[in-house]
């Protein structure tokens, strides 16, 4: 069993680096790697020249497109059965491989996904908004944690597959947003199985700033109703909680001036999130920002689905997408 390690990058030869350094620690050793520089500024090829005695490693440039079509550049050169996608913002556990290869050869599976996890070394934000991206109480746990309310799906951060599926759904589309979960959607509606291997987990940086967080979850909001177009019948109850969410709290806001109780609701949402982070994280740090993350998280999302609806469902308008020139912010 062998793979093909597809990691599109943009001005970030930083996490680049610390992304090879955790590949050429594999305990599986039987993998290529291929680098799609998407249109970079800030090139990766010094970064990509230290490793090349140490991985079987193919760089390559080309004009920016975002990650999805990147990904499909990287699978036309690769040359194993298997194709794995990661974010370069992840670092892979010396074991994720040889995990892998163990499920693999006891599961008929077409395509799989892994959970993400966060490194102790990772900031006090980055750790805050991990927990928010994948708590139970935030999203549902349908990001890969062991309680979901939907079905799982795989993403683009950490997504194994064939080159046989890959091929048959013409790999990943056009979207600049939510073009992971296309992807998924099509592998599934095609007859592809899809699975959960819990223990491939990626250590996923994310976010630096909560600024940059609030433009990623509110365009992963508009890009649900953009799905939803594509894919009718994709769009659930849980993906809709996050605008009953801002609907909810906003109006508790303004109850608040009939009677200061109505605040009761936020303030208890909060505890329990700080409860539930600090149980995970065994830090008081972490905890209190996990609450900031948390209602960005739902905020953001919440507030670019709503305008998704008013826009797409409502007044009919064509697709779009917000902060498109800092797609990778």
């Amino acid at each position: 069993m062998q793979f093909s390690v597809i990691i599109p990058v943009f001005n970030r030869p930083y996490e680049l680096d610390e992304l090879l350094m955790s590949l050429s620690n594999q305990t599986f050793k039987q993998f290529e790697v291929i680098i799609v520089e998407d249109g970079s500024t800030l090139k990766s090829d010094r970064v990509v020249g230290k490793y090349t005695d140490r991985l079987n490693i193919n760089y390559f440039e080309k004009a920016n497109s975002g990650p999805g079509l990147s990904r499909n550049a990287g699978a036309e050169l690769a040359q194993y059965e298997w194709l794995i996608f990661f974010d370069s913002d992840c670092i892979i556990p010396e074991s994720y491989l040889e995990n892998v290869v163990r499920f693999l050869s006891s599961y008929n599976t077409d395509a799989y996904g892994g959970p993400d996890a966060a490194l102790p070394g990772f900031t006090t934000i980055q750790k805050a908004i991990n927990y928010s991206m994948t708590s139970f109480f935030t999203t549902g746990g349908i990001r890969g944690g062991k309680k979901s309310i939907d079905k799982f799906h795989p993403r683009s951060f950490n997504l194994g597959v064939t080159k046989k599926a890959f091929k048959a759904v013409g790999g990943y589309g056009k979207m600049r947003f939510g073009e992971d979960i296309d992807f998924s959607l099509r592998l599934i509606n095609s007859g592809f199985k899809t699975a959960l291997i819990t223990d491939a987990y990626v250590y996923h940086k994310r976010r630096s700033t909560f600024r940059q967080f609030f433009k990623q979850v509110y365009n992963s909001g508009i890009a649900r109703i953009n799905l939803h177009l594509l894919h009718p019948g994709s769009l659930k109850l849980v993906h809709s909680l996050p605008a009953c969410f801002v609907v909810g709290m906003a109006a508790m806001v303004l109850l608040s001036v009939i009677s200061p109780l109505f605040l009761l609701t936020p303030v208890v949402y909060s505890i329990v999130i700080f409860i539930d982070s600090l149980k995970i994280s065994k830090s008081f740090n972490v905890a209190l920002y996990s609450i900031a993350a948390s209602w960005i998280q739902l905020t953001g999302y919440g507030t670019g689905f709503l305008s998704a609806v008013w826009k797409r469902l409502i007044l009919n308008k064509g697709e779009f997408k917000a902060f498109e020139k800092k797609f990778y912010d």
